[in-house]
């Protein structure tokens, strides 16, 4: 797992600018509701009014206000506030008498710079005063309408201040113990109740004064709309850029593993690809690394924005109303019970759905490079089966999973419209108690239906975290596979003066997990301008000699060295650039007939790829085909036949003309003729170079300088063609299946 993380170091600061932009947005998207809750507080119900302390009241009004004020809040409001005349000019270039239409000569208003702090002060005192005056009233019995009803807001509606104004010469009289007592009991009074009051009051001194409180309606409206369209905005655009962000992001990881991956499979030797499937290698090449790529692209947002949105959506709405937390509590312990169930049910899905997928890339790869056979053995049903077999036994988990993870939305979706409806009842009570405003009831409706979505996003997660932690596993697994064959840390020189050399010591060697050695005591030497042929029946071990000569295996005990060096002491690259080889099976490149040829030798010139290509016998079809040398290989040379593909190959190895040629049973698809010319064009070519050819045909290797037999892993003759004849019985069966008695005399 370490392995796979260490790809997000080099992204890390790409990955902190993601996560403020999310912060960013997360603050954004949980403000919006405390404006839409302000808007509906305060630009419709309070028209528009924030303050209990108004910013302009009569001298009469403010009179009135310190009746019901404690000394200190009568000394907090005239520290605060200055007496005007109407002919003195506001800020904005207007008088007074402009502003507030209904105003004296005289009038009180707020200094300016008052700090919030002190703002604040200010509007409790308003607040008390106010419920004290309506405390005052209820008590003394002098209003019938301020006990009507729980909306204290609606009764001061109806109030003509006017008539208090009236009253206060009887206000005066009342003995200044009464109202400190009322006072004392308005403050402890629910502050919801005194806000609201508190409010109301201040509309009804500002109509007082004539001020237009429509349009002080309208002006707020418009500020907190203009707020939140900016804040939305500023959220769209953290959105874009996370996006933007998380998917390079996703992308350069993806890049680097899917590199790294293919890295360490090229350097992979067979014991390796014997433990690795090839379907299971293409589908962590591509389908794993897409499932990273994918939580990458998602997780960045989903898995950082929704925490965040989740505990913000928790706070701010308890801000809201402690009272109804009980029903976010709630909603949360069922979400958290249904992502764990889920999960639960999902997870081993998850872990098989990976290894049928490569079940299905094997299928898949087998009949498709197989369909000639398929299709000769007329087999096309039998194949169909065991396609549809894999599929429908993925297609079976997919939609198990599928329908599981289905059933996510219905719950969710009854849970947000449960928690919809138990937030307006218990709200709709609180409101008619007046210990709620509607804004805020909706605000916590917002901030409820936030917290379910963040929740519904992490289960949404719970789809590719699962899946993308799978796939992790399966990359890791090749990462950490480290290749058997590896170069050593001190890698010694060739000896120059045996330049050509291969020499077999005594050499065994046993296939992983295998009871016997396949090669037992192999011991030759194949000298530079000699040809060294290997013969044997099948599964006599000529091919592993080929393998190891290469080094794709090491060998179980004994040596093999090149040029006087051993080859597990020098580099593999060092190694196989001195070895021409051409498999058992040709392979070409998807490319060009010229690109193939000179895959081996990339600066080689156009002389050289013609020559090579005529001695390989090939330079013959090469001009019949329709673009010559230019034209275009399918992929696995399936467009070209068996034996044009072997005599490409072999020209392939003759461009990078080595110190040492290695042919696998690399004629068996010529004919006679093309094999006689062949072999004869590449003993003039080669020249000074060893060449060791494994073949099945004693006419292929008859001219051979020396001839090595093999029966079950062990060297039975070795020789020349006559003198093999005579004695090595092995080797006079095999000639004599395939020779005349002529040529075998």
């Amino acid at each position: 797992m370490k392995r796979v993380a260490r790809y997000l170091i080099p992204f890390l600061g790409g990955f902190l600018l993601a996560l403020g932009l999310l912060f960013g947005q997360a603050m954004c998207d949980l403000n919006l509701p405390n404006y839409m809750s302000k808007i509906v507080n305060v630009g419709i119900q309070q028209s528009g009014i924030e303050h209990a302390a108004p910013g302009a009241l009569s001298i009469e009004g403010m009179k009135l206000m310190q009746t019901f004020m404690s000394d200190t809040e009568r000394a907090l409001v005239d520290e605060n506030y200055t007496l005007v005349s109407s002919d003195e000019t506001t800020e904005n270039g207007k008088s007074y008498g402009e502003l507030y239409a209904n105003v004296a000569e005289q009038l009180y208003v707020m200094k300016a710079g008052v700090d919030q702090t002190v703002r604040e002060s200010l509007d409790k005192a308003f607040e008390t005063s106010t419920w004290t005056l309506v405390t005052f009233m209820r008590q003394a019995g002098k209003t019938a309408s301020a006990t009507e009803g729980n909306s204290t807001g609606s009764s001061l509606g109806g109030v003509d201040i006017t008539k208090l104004y009236a009253a206060q010469a009887q206000l005066d009289m009342i003995p200044r113990q009464s109202i400190l007592a009322a006072h004392e009991e308005a403050a402890g009074s629910d502050d919801t109740l005194k806000s609201q009051s508190g409010i109301m009051l201040a509309k009804l001194l500002y109509e007082e004064l004539g001020a237009d409180v429509s349009a002080m309606q309208t002006a707020y409206i418009l500020q907190i709309g203009l707020i939140m369209l900016g804040i939305a905005l500023l959220s769209g655009i953290a959105t874009v850029l996370v996006s933007l962000i998380s998917s390079r992001i996703a992308a350069g990881v993806a890049r680097n593993i899917r590199k790294d991956v293919f890295a360490r499979v090229e350097s992979f030797s067979n014991a390796e690809f014997d433990k690795f499937s090839t379907a299971s290698l293409i589908t962590r090449c591509t389908n794993d690394i897409s499932q990273i790529q994918m939580l990458l692209t998602m997780g960045i947002r989903l898995i950082c924005y929704a925490p965040i949105m989740a505990i913000g959506g928790v706070i701010m709405a308890v801000s809201h109303s402690a009272s109804m937390s009980w029903i976010i509590a709630a909603a949360c312990t069922v979400l958290i019970g249904v992502v764990v169930v889920v999960t639960s049910i999902v997870m081993p899905r998850f872990k098989l759905i990976q290894k049928l997928v490569d079940k299905l890339n094997l299928v898949s790869r087998e009949s498709l490079s197989g369909l000639m056979v398929i299709r000769a053995f007329g087999t096309q049903a039998h194949e169909t089966e065991r396609f549809e077999a894999a599929n429908d036994e993925l297609t079976k988990i997919n939609l198990f999973v599928t329908r599981v993870m289905v059933y996510m939305m219905p719950i969710m979706m009854l849970i947000m419209n449960g928690v919809t409806l138990l937030i307006v009842w218990v709200g709709a009570h609180q409101i008619s108690q007046s210990s709620m405003q509607i804004g805020d009831m909706m605000a916590f409706m917002q901030y409820a239906m936030q917290i379910i979505m963040s929740f519904l996003m992490i289960s949404m997660m719970f789809i590719f975290v699962p899946r993308a932690m799978v796939s992790v596993g399966r990359i890791a697994e090749v990462l950490n596979t480290e290749p058997s064959i590896r170069d050593p840390k001190l890698v010694k020189p060739f000896d120059e003066s045996k330049k050509g050399l291969v020499e077999f010591q005594n050499v065994c060697f046993r296939y992983n997990n295998a009871e016997d050695d396949t090669l037992s005591n192999i011991t030759f030497t194949a000298k530079p301008g000699e040809t060294t042929a290997i013969i044997g029946s099948t599964g006599s071990g000529k091919s592993t000699i080929a393998s190891l000569l290469l080094r794709f295996y090491d060998v179980t005990s004994g040596s093999i060295l090149v040029d006087g060096a051993d080859v597990r002491e020098i580099g593999q690259k060092e190694l196989r650039k001195k070895i021409g080889y051409v498999p058992q099976k040709g392979v070409l490149i998807s490319g060009t007939v010229e690109s193939n040829l000179r895959y081996g030798k990339k600066d080689a010139s156009n002389e050289e790829i013609q020559t090579v290509a005529r001695i390989a016998q090939a330079e013959g079809f090469i001009r019949e085909l329709p673009e010559g040398f230019s034209y275009e290989i399918a992929q696995g040379g399936t467009n070209v036949s068996g034996g044009q593909k072997q005599r490409l190959s072999i020209g392939r190895a003759l461009a990078k003309n080595p110190d040492i040629f290695v042919f696998d049973d690399s004629f068996s698809a010529l004919d006679f003729k093309t094999d006689v010319a062949l072999r004869k064009a590449l003993k003039e070519h080669t020249g000074n170079s060893t060449v060791i050819i494994v073949a099945q045909r004693v006419s292929t290797i008859m001219h051979a300088e020396q001839i090595l037999v093999l029966d079950m892993g062990k060297i039975v003759g070795c020789g020349t063609h006559r003198e093999l004849l005579k004695s090595c019985p092995e080797y006079y069966e095999i000639a004599s299946s395939q020779l005349s008695q002529e040529e075998l005399a």
